[in-house]
């Protein structure tokens, strides 16, 4: 019978080159509602702000269904493990689909042993050279809303310049909430370490989830305390591969958020500043002070960690309100590790070519009014 797979040429000579073909695609969809009680209670700890319970719970429980059934449609293939794993959610008509697509791969030497990953094969490459054998794909998520009070004191601030501790708080708190659930996933699996952790932030049912999905893997170099403490890390996979090449493990992932009021004054004259050339000063500094506070916070928890390096670090800005900005930045610490190293001295080429989409335009792929 034909094969259909997901999966790329340049990920198919990757997983050959581990001693594994391509399988067929599957695919796991699980279609909830929060229903009425939910509804009510999300609303009600909507006003106190942080997390909503209901909701978290109501977006674990879809996702956990519909991964379950994409893993049992793989093993009813006599799949070796799931490459490529990705989710999505879907609304349709007041109702939420959660939706898992992933590649089944055969083991070719008939190992005994079930994976999932998410990522790309071409990642999952790089991290099975490095020493990081796959054990789950894994995800920790949080629903959660400013809410009521926290908007009203923020509200009050903004007549300030400076930070607002209540804002960043909220945002500090239930992004490394979804971290630690990420980890606790890998711990129960046995895994000590979650690696290729990507992170997405968006609106859900008048609330923000954010959602964290990564690979739980096991790496026989790292320290024990690893097994309590899982290891996490948002670097790719060439990144993680060339790290482990020059003897570097990953310590976890650091993020942090300062969220800034340019001030009712400031504002006032800023926007009177746009309307002439020139650089707007209370802005430039505005956005400074923002990113040296959150690098600042950064860099005393990689200390308090006893990390070497935090690398990778990206950063991000944007405006969540009249005179307010979002200032994040995330990176991985890092330290030497005695018996870290790859399996191979250097990758091949195909597992760091990036794949191109081959639609050209137009909402799926084409246009239907194209002039030839």
């Amino acid at each position: 019978m034909v094969k259909v797979t997901g999966l790329s040429g340049n990920e198919i000579y990757c997983m050959a080159l581990k001693g594994y073909s391509a399988g067929e695609l599957v695919v796991g969809n699980s279609v909830n509602s929060m229903g009425f009680l939910g509804g009510i209670g999300a609303g009600v700890r909507n006003l106190l702000g942080g997390e909503v319970p209901q909701v978290t719970q109501a977006i674990e429980e879809g996702r956990i269904n519909a991964f379950n059934r994409m893993v049992t449609e793989a093993k009813r293939e006599g799949a070796s493990g799931i490459a490529g794993v990705s989710g999505e959610l879907r609304n349709f008509q007041g109702s939420t689909e959660f939706l898992f697509v992933g590649s089944c791969v055969h083991n070719n030497s008939g190992g005994d042993g079930f994976f999932s990953s998410a990522g790309s094969a071409q990642e999952l490459y790089c991290h099975m050279d490095a020493g990081f054998q796959p054990i789950s794909h894994a995800f920790g998520n949080i629903a959660y809303s400013m809410g009521v009070g926290g908007g009203f004191l923020g509200a009050l601030k903004t007549l300030g310049r400076g930070e607002i501790k209540e804002y960043s708080d909220v945002f500090n708190h239930t992004r490394h909430h979804a971290l630690e659930r990420i980890a606790a996933q890998a711990r129960n699996d046995k895994a000590n370490a979650v690696i290729g952790i990507r992170t997405t932030i968006l609106p859900w049912a008048g609330l923000h989830e954010m959602v964290m999905t990564g690979t739980a893997a096991r790496n026989s170099a790292l320290p024990s305390t690893a097994d309590q403490n899982p290891v996490t890390s948002d670097l790719t996979g060439e990144e993680l591969w060339a790290m482990a090449n020059l003897g570097y493990a990953p310590v976890k992932l650091l993020m942090s958020t300062s969220i800034y009021s340019l001030g009712f004054v400031g504002g006032f004259m800023a926007a009177f500043k746009s309307f002439a050339k020139g650089e707007v000063n209370e802005l430039t500094t505005l956005i400074h002070d923002a990113r040296e506070i959150a690098i600042d916070r950064i860099k005393t928890e990689a200390d308090g960690l006893g990390a070497e390096d935090v690398v990778g670090v990206k950063t991000y800005i944007q405006e969540i309100g009249s005179g307010l900005v979002e200032f994040m930045a995330i990176g991985t610490a890092i330290t030497k590790q005695k018996g870290m190293a790859t399996l191979s001295q250097a990758l091949p080429v195909h597992a760091m070519v990036s794949e191109k989409d081959t639609w050209l335009d137009g909402d799926f792929g084409f246009s239907l009014d194209r002039k030839t």
